[in-house]
């Protein structure tokens, strides 16, 4: 029996446990379900938290900061003694995490491997490098690629082909729709089919296996989301890399699922006993394009009503806190260069909506009940901006509807060269924070 080999083990999302001759390293822990508040595993499953906590890994890697590779959540599960190893340019997080008890949290380096017993990892580097990183993983004399939920540029696609050859690559397959879904009246379907540039760079690093990776997650079972934000299912993904790597294997590995990889084969392993399967495991994606996107009004019923003092905060934000946070931010594009005026309308939880009206003119943002004719929409739930405000929730979790509307010809005109993601809203709430979820996380958790 060869002996030089490595199991790798499928947590959840992008997260992973391999391990080789005693050591066991762990990569993006996420141990929540729903994680990221409306993240429902897919196929669903349940954690046995307490056996988590009894669970030794000899280190922990964290490809980058967003709320579904790196909760604090789920990192409160781990023994403090567990060395945290960080892909992330902004200090906060590190000091979040280190607050919360662990003792050795260290920043990771592009291209700087770290050496835990027999595994060499070594981070790359994705196309945001700012944001996120890839991870090379050496060990028992195999090579094996973890992507992550990354995109890869030309420069390091050949950096990476250098380092081959790779026995399996952990490949982002979902195409996700995250901003198309803001303004559904505004896009066009997606077409469900692999981009041309994911065959292409498969094909130049020509592993043995290919696993489907990231996005196991579906929103509410109630949401439209669900079946308009992941246009790629397991088979699609399972037939055009097929007919593209005919010498490889596409693998399919559900939450848990374990594999035991050598030099010649890959053999089915001991599953993770903590991660604990709920019904049909082989469940696949159903995309309908915009899906009939129902109006903001319906879903906000979807959500418990405030209580009075959060209701007062979400009213206090937009009679004064937006408008100074407007002055402070600047659009990406110069579509707000001009005065507009932009509607911000809050949906209660029996559908009824506030509308509040503001000049955007010179930076400045000031409220005016009468002001016209309008120039950007936004629609939220209450609960949801109130979920931004308190919570550190993200914008990919919080429903908002973005110029769901006809607006004049010369508005319409200039609209087409403006971003959705200039929305004054997301600006205000996003632009100039960093680590909101986190800290929410990390002010709840000390406060047990």
């Amino acid at each position: 029996m060869n002996t030089s080999a490595m199991t790798i083990s499928r947590i959840l999302h992008a997260g992973y446990l391999f391990e080789c001759e005693g050591t066991r390293i762990a990569f993006d822990t996420i141990f929540e379900n729903p994680f990221s508040r409306n993240c429902h595993a897919f196929p669903q499953l349940r954690f046995d938290t307490d056996a988590i906590r009894r669970q030794r890994f000899d280190a922990v890697f964290i490809s980058h900061f967003h709320d579904d590779h790196c909760s604090l959540d789920s990192l409160d599960l781990l023994d403090r003694a567990t060395p945290i190893y960080l892909y992330c340019i902004f200090d906060e997080l590190f000091d979040m995490i280190r607050q919360l008890g662990f003792s050795h949290v260290q920043p990771l380096r592009l291209n700087e491997t770290v050496d835990i017993g027999p595994f060499q990892v070594t981070p790359r580097e994705a196309m945001d490098a700012d944001v996120d990183s890839m991870f090379q993983v050496r060990a028992a004399g195999l090579n094996v690629l973890n992507v992550v939920d990354s995109w890869i540029d030309d420069t390091t696609l050949g950096q990476l082909v250098d380092e081959g050859p790779w026995d399996m690559v952990l490949w982002p397959f979902q195409t996700m729709r995250e901003l198309e879904v803001l303004a559904p009246s505004r896009h066009a379907a997606a077409p469900p089919a692999l981009p041309e540039e994911w065959i292409a760079q498969l094909q130049a690093l020509q592993p043995r296996y290919v696993v489907p990776s990231s996005c196991q997650f579906l929103q509410e079972p109630w949401s439209w989301y669900s079946r308009a934000f992941f246009p790629i299912s397991y088979a699609r993904f399972g037939r055009e890399v097929g007919a593209a790597l005919p010498q490889a294997q596409v693998v399919r590995l559900n939450p848990g699922v374990s594999v035991r990889l050598d030099a010649t084969s890959l053999q089915p392993a001991p599953r993770l006993p903590w991660v604990i399967p709920v019904g049909d495991q082989d469940v696949d994606y159903v995309y309908e394009g915009n899906a009939s996107a129902p109006p903001t009004s319906e879903i906000a019923r979807h959500f418990a009503p405030l209580s009075a003092a959060q209701r007062e905060r979400v009213l206090d934000y937009c009679r004064n806190e937006l408008a100074g946070q407007y002055g402070e931010v600047e659009a990406s594009s110069d579509y707000f260069d001009q005065p507009r005026v932009w509607q911000l309308s809050v949906f209660d939880s029996d559908g009824k909506a506030t509308h509040w009206r503001y000049r955007l003119e010179d930076g400045q943002a000031t409220l005016d009940a009468a002001a016209e004719p309008l120039g950007w929409t936004t629609e939220i739930p209450a609960t949801k901006l109130y979920g931004a405000l308190e919570q550190g929730e993200s914008m990919t979790t919080m429903y908002m509807r973005i110029n769901d509307t006809v607006f004049d010809q010369d508005t319409e005109r200039d609209l087409l060269d403006a971003d959705v993601v200039d929305d004054p809203l997301i600006c205000c709430l996003f632009s100039a924070i960093f680590g909101a979820y986190q800290a929410a996380q990390l002010r709840r958790l000390l406060a047990r």
